[in-house]
């Protein structure tokens, strides 16, 4: 691994593709859900523009514009989202592991580098929503948008 500039570190926005890139990935991801025996029943009741907002919400997470801040109130909305769901764990793993397919499917990159940045923030993200989903659960209800980062390992740039 070589030392990088982080001033010309590309985001994970940046280098997964921008929104669109997230838009595609949200978009086939969910076309699968209701397909999915043990993910159906948690999305039965899914807005039509469920995959747009999942797509904007990881923009901003991973340093891009502020779209779902902006749009739908930032994490307020997002945690409202996910009270009283009772997410599973098999719930939660089967939905990193379908993410983490269609990623692939879709052509997101594959490098270790942003593989484990997007990994890291799909195992985070979706242990939060577990616990924020269950009965009694009290979670702060303001907090901002978490910006996700390279972590350790920035991508490798010669």
């Amino acid at each position: 691994m070589s030392d990088v500039d982080s001033s010309k570190t590309p985001t994970l926005y940046e280098w997964a593709g921008g929104t669109e890139a997230l838009k595609k990935l949200t978009e086939a991801f969910y076309r699968k859900v209701p397909q999915d025996e043990v993910l159906a029943p948690v999305f039965a009741h899914m807005s039509p523009h469920h995959a747009e907002h999942v797509a904007v919400w990881l923009a901003e997470v991973f340093g891009g514009p502020a779209t779902y801040t902006e749009r739908h109130g930032g994490y307020p909305y997002m945690l409202s989202q996910h009270l009283g769901r009772g997410i599973t764990e098999q719930q939660r793993r089967r939905w990193v592991n379908l993410m983490l397919d269609t990623a692939d499917e879709v052509g997101l990159p594959g490098d270790p580098e942003f593989r484990a940045a997007f990994v890291g923030y799909l195992e985070w993200g979706t242990r939060l929503a577990r616990e924020n989903s269950q009965p009694g659960a009290q979670p702060p209800k303001e907090a901002p948008v978490p910006r996700w980062g390279w972590g350790v390992a920035p991508p490798y740039q010669p």
